[in-house]
């Protein structure tokens, strides 16, 4: 064994300085050194069109591999490759829905500044003995108020009541906004 490697060093060193014409042939060189080198990571960048389970929400940026891109995500029509116009146009998506955000939330708030400056609204119930109604109070019942008297269309599902069964004043919880949550009275008298 130690004639054969002895062998192949001295045949690639009588090759090496065959073949090298700059190197004199009195002097000796070195074997060849091969680095490995190591995998290379294959990787594709890319925006989502939409939600994807466990990966991310639309307009992220990411990094997958490229058959998870190629097999599944782009025949299902819910990734593109990166381009410096993709990213210029998903950063202006961006800023227009956040200019969207801002300006719901500032109508919210002047709807709820609204609310407070009104006052409290007068619902008017038969009354039984006492102080007893009639029925109850419903928030669609407060949602017919409103449109009356403000000219203000409001949906029910975001009014919150407490049970009102008897005359009196209440509170009425509105959350306008998920930042953005009016209080509004409520006079309930008989007739």
């Amino acid at each position: 064994m130690a004639s054969t490697s002895a062998t192949l060093s001295w045949a690639s060193t009588s090759w090496l300085n065959s073949h090298n014409p700059t190197k004199s042939t009195n002097q000796t060189t070195s074997a060849f050194v091969v680095v490995a080198q190591k995998k290379v990571r294959k990787i594709r960048k890319i925006i989502l069109k939409e939600d994807v389970a466990d990966l991310g929400t639309k307009g992220d940026l990411l990094e997958v591999k490229p058959g998870y891109f190629r097999n599944y995500l782009l025949p299902m029509g819910m990734a593109q490759i990166v381009t410096p116009r993709l990213i210029k146009e998903m950063r202006m998506e961006v800023e227009r829905i956040e200019a969207e955000k801002r300006r719901v939330k500032e109508e919210a708030e002047q709807l709820a500044l609204m609310f407070q400056t009104v006052g409290a609204f007068k619902v008017k119930r038969k009354t039984a003995k006492g102080k007893q109604i009639f029925g109850s109070v419903t928030s669609q019942d407060l949602v017919d108020i409103i449109k009356v008297q403000l000219q203000r269309d409001v949906d029910k599902k975001i009014i919150t009541l407490p049970e009102i069964r008897e005359t009196g004043a209440y509170l009425a919880e509105l959350k306008l906004h998920p930042e953005v949550t009016a209080q509004i009275r409520l006079n309930v008298y008989g007739n």
